[in-house]
């Protein structure tokens, strides 16, 4: 039996489900709970195992975060849920809706791909290298968060918003965020995204380096009947830097009757 990761709730309604990137925790989506729910949503964000109070898992896996994603899902006893992802939670998304698509009644996948190369890549590799030196040289993750955070953002980036995502970054447990890293490089749902059938909507960042405009277009391409959308003068960090517009493409989105989606 999965272990039940720990999670945040608030409102009632419809469940949207919050999946977190490499460096957040249910945190990151703070402002995206708060507007969802006084939109009439359910309003749910996990820690992902290994986050915040989330045991974590062995081995760490695409699979195994699936498969604690969909225990979480299960418990809420609510059907199915809207799944947004951002960044790695994207494609644990992505790889929740290729095991268990009648759990998905729609999709929201912000700042993230749909493969990140093979492991042993020399790109991979220094990725992985690049953000772990620190780490290794005796850096805090809050250290690494001063670092890495403001390399992430776009110029039109809320400060709050950013103050909020290095923070976030900083609570991550080290050992937890090596493990991440390295199962990032594992990840390939490429032949995947053909089979999603289920309302997408892709959030890009204009400025994002992580998962850049073109890469998300590519996906939206794949995809049947999704929507993109591109929001100016922001990177990698959506939902932070710019929560207003982001609240606004995601509540438009969930409000379309489902006809006109496809």
């Amino acid at each position: 039996m999965t272990a039940l990761p720990t999670f945040t709730s608030l409102g009632a309604g419809p469940t949207v489900l919050m999946l977190h990137g490499i460096g957040g925790g249910h945190l990151a989506f703070a402002p995206q709970v708060e507007s969802l729910a006084s939109a009439g949503f359910r309003a749910v964000a996990w820690d992902m195992p290994g986050y915040g109070r989330s045991a974590p898992i062995e081995p760490y896996t695409f699979k195994g975060l699936a498969g604690s994603c969909i225990t979480l899902i299960e418990s809420l006893q609510c059907g199915h849920v809207v799944l947004v992802g951002h960044g790695m939670g994207g494609m644990v998304a992505q790889e929740v809706v290729a095991r268990r698509p009648e759990l998905v009644s729609r999709l929201v996948l912000c700042g993230t791909s749909a493969c990140f190369g093979r492991a042993e890549g020399p790109w991979q590799r220094e990725f992985v290298a690049q953000r772990t030196a620190p780490l290794a040289a005796g850096r805090t993750m809050a250290g690494l968060a001063e670092v890495l955070v403001p390399r992430m953002i776009g110029p039109g980036a809320l400060p709050e918003g950013v103050r909020l995502a290095q923070h976030c970054m900083g609570l991550v447990n080290p050992s937890t965020y090596r493990r991440a890293l390295e199962a990032l490089t594992t990840f390939d749902r490429r032949a995947s995204l053909t089979q999603i059938h289920v309302p997408t909507l892709l959030v890009a960042g204009e400025h994002d380096r992580q998962a850049p405009p073109a890469l998300m277009k590519k996906m939206a391409q794949a995809i049947a009947g999704s929507t993109y959308i591109e929001l100016p003068g922001i990177g990698h960090l959506q939902n932070l830097e710019a929560p207003d517009a982001f609240d606004a493409a995601v509540l438009n989105f969930l409000r379309l009757p489902r006809h006109l989606l496809h």
